[in-house]
């Protein structure tokens, strides 16, 4: 494998303490590598979003350590994980997280803002990045005038203009009905392959797990088994 994208090693979360603890994960071992397209599923319970949010940055473990593009999160403080979530990590959440007073072109803007890139710039990725996903001509309406999987198509291309080394999805499909499931797996598996970008999809839904290459089930905080296919 070249250099991990993601790498976790013996990662544990306990939320609580005493007989009240809860073991979320117990010594996760696991790399993603550049261009993997995976998903990953368990039982309620079984650690899978915490998982992710170790992953994402977005909260830390109790023990072990992870690294994301060659970047120890044990090591760094809440304005560089900030920072990193900005650069390095796309994330496209089930309840989407669009601003409801921004068209689509200015929610994608909005993180290239917060990266203080130029507004010139700004503009011209944003209608690139909405071209890609399927969204020319509609850069200018706002979500409630788009439909589910178009409001979903503006989280993915808000999650990809940051151009980042890795994009994680919980559930995003649970929204949508079977043709925006299977319009919107199209558009990640194709943007997995012509941009190299590693994809990690957290679902439920079997007719996404079978579209990833690799495959892993959670089971009691663990990895119960890792397929590639």
């Amino acid at each position: 494998m070249s250099n991990p994208i993601v790498t976790c090693r013996g990662v544990t979360k306990v939320f609580g303490k005493g007989d009240l603890a809860v073991h979320a994960l117990a010594g996760v071992d696991l790399d993603f590598a550049p261009g993997d397209f995976a998903t990953l599923a368990g039982p309620s319970g079984s650690g899978k979003t915490t998982l992710l949010n170790m992953i994402g940055a977005l909260d830390t473990p109790t023990a072990g350590e992870v690294s994301i593009a060659g970047n120890r999160l044990n090591d760094m403080n809440k304005s560089q994980l900030s920072d990193l979530r900005l650069t390095k990590i796309g994330f496209v959440f089930q309840s989407l997280n669009l601003i409801p007073v921004l068209s689509a072109v200015e929610n994608v803007e909005f993180v290239l803002e917060l990266q203080h890139c130029p507004a010139a710039e700004q503009r011209e990725r944003a209608i690139k990045v909405l071209e890609q996903v399927g969204l020319k001509g509609m850069e200018n309406r706002r979500p409630s005038a788009m439909s589910g999987g178009q409001q979903q198509r503006v989280a993915v291309a808000r999650a990809l203009v940051t151009k980042p080394a890795i994009v994680l999805a919980d559930e995003p499909t649970a929204n949508l009905d079977s043709k925006n499931s299977s319009d919107l797996m199209d558009l990640m598996a194709q943007l997995n392959a012509d941009l190299g970008i590693t994809f990690v999809i957290g679902t439920h839904d079997v007719s996404v797990m079978k579209r990833s290459r690799r495959h892993l089930e959670m089971l009691d905080g663990r990895i119960s088994s890792d397929t590639r296919r």
